[in-house]
C-alpha cells in the first residue's frame, strides 16, 4: 500500500472560491506572508513523524519566496508544479496553457537545479473539456499528473475515471494519472482525498477510503491532498458568500490535530516515489480516454 501525501501551495486569495473578487497589493501581500509560516508548520510535523510528501507549488509564489521552496526540497520532499498563477485550465487556449506550464516548470527548476516532473492543475481542472492539456503536459516533460478527480462536482471531476492510478489518454499522448482518493459506498463515489472533505467529514471517512484502497484496489495507491492555508486558522477570512465560506472554512479549527493524527497513524510517501514504483506495472494499468 502506497499512501501519497501532497500539499497545494498557493496564497489563500488565489483559491477558486475567490476568483471573482479583487484584492489590492496590500491584501495580496498579507496572504502571501501567511504561506511561509503555515507551510513550515507542516514541514515541522512531517519531520516530527519522519514523513515525506509532495508539494505542488505555484510558480509565481516560488519566484517570490525562493527560501520556502528551498526549505521544502532540503527536507527531502518533492517539489512539483501547481501552475504559474493558479488559473484553471478553462481560462487558457492550448498555446497559453503550454506557456503557463513552461513558466512554472522553469521557475521551479531554476530554483532547485533539478527536473520538475509532476503537475496538478488548479481546482482539478483537467476534465473532459480540457483533456487536451494532458498532451501538453506529456510534451513538456511531466511524468505524472494529479488533476483528475474521479467524482462528480460542480467545479470539477470525471466521475467515470478509474479511482486508482491509470494512463490518462489525451488526443495523442498517455500520461500517468494519480487521482485523489475517493470512497465508494452504496453506489456513491464520495470525494475523500482531502481539502474541504477532510474538514467537513469525520476523519473516519478518509480512513475508510484508505482501507478500501488497501483492500480492493490494485495497485493499492491512494493520494491525499491539503493546502497550507487550511492549517492557518488565525488567517483573516476572505469575504466569500455563505455557501463558499462554508465550503472554505468548515472544520478549519480541527485541521491541525487531524493531520497530526494521520501522520501518526499512516506511513506516507512522495508522488515521484510512487511513480517510480509504478513504472514496472505501467502496461498493466488501466487506460482511460479522457478526451
Amino acid at each position: 500500500m502506497m499512501q501519497i501525501l501532497s500539499f497545494d501551495v498557493e496564497e489563500h486569495w488565489r483559491i477558486e472560491a475567490a476568483s471573482g473578487l479583487t484584492f489590492d497589493a496590500a491584501r495580496r501581500d498579507y496572504y502571501a506572508a501567511r504561506v511561509g509560516p503555515a507551510t513550515r508548520w507542516i514541514l515541522e510535523q512531517l519531520a516530527r513523524f519522519d514523513q515525506k510528501a509532495t508539494f505542488f507549488v505555484v510558480g509565481a509564489l516560488a519566484r517570490q519566496q525562493p527560501d520556502l521552496v528551498h526549505d521544502i526540497a532540503r527536507a527531502g520532499h518533492e517539489v512539483a508544479s501547481h501552475s504559474w498563477d493558479h488559473q484553471r485550465i478553462h481560462n487558457f487556449t492550448p498555446e497559453q496553457f503550454r506557456e503557463d506550464v513552461r513558466r512554472s516548470k522553469d521557475a521551479l527548476e531554476q530554483l532547485l537545479g533539478e527536473p520538475i516532473v509532476g503537475y496538478r492543475a488548479p481546482t482539478f481542472s483537467v476534465v473532459r473539456q480540457t483533456a487536451w492539456a494532458l498532451d501538453i503536459l506529456a510534451e513538456e516533460g511531466m511524468l505524472y499528473d494529479s488533476s483528475i478527480y474521479p467524482v462528480r462536482h460542480d467545479r470539477y471531476g470525471v466521475p467515470d475515471a478509474p479511482r486508482g492510478p491509470f494512463l490518462a489518454r489525451g488526443r495523442t499522448h498517455a500520461l500517468l494519472e494519480i487521482p485523489p482518493a475517493r470512497l465508494d459506498v452504496l453506489g456513491l463515489r464520495l470525494p475523500a482525498g482531502g481539502g474541504g472533505y477532510f474538514r467537513l467529514f469525520p476523519l473516519f471517512v478518509m480512513e475508510q477510503a484508505l482501507e478500501q484502497v488497501r483492500r480492493d484496489q490494485q495497485p493499492p495507491v491512494a493520494m491525499l491532498y491539503f493546502h497550507p492555508w487550511e492549517f492557518d486558522p488565525q488567517q483573516e477570512r476572505l469575504p466569500l458568500g455563505r455557501v463558499s465560506a462554508f465550503r472554505t472554512y468548515v472544520g478549519q479549527a480541527r485541521s491541525r490535530p487531524r493531520l497530526v493524527s494521520l501522520l501518526r497513524q499512516y506511513q506516507f510517501t512522495r508522488a515521484v516515489d510512487a511513480v517510480q514504483a509504478l513504472q514496472p506495472l505501467r502496461d498493466q494499468l488501466p487506460a482511460f480516454e479522457v478526451v
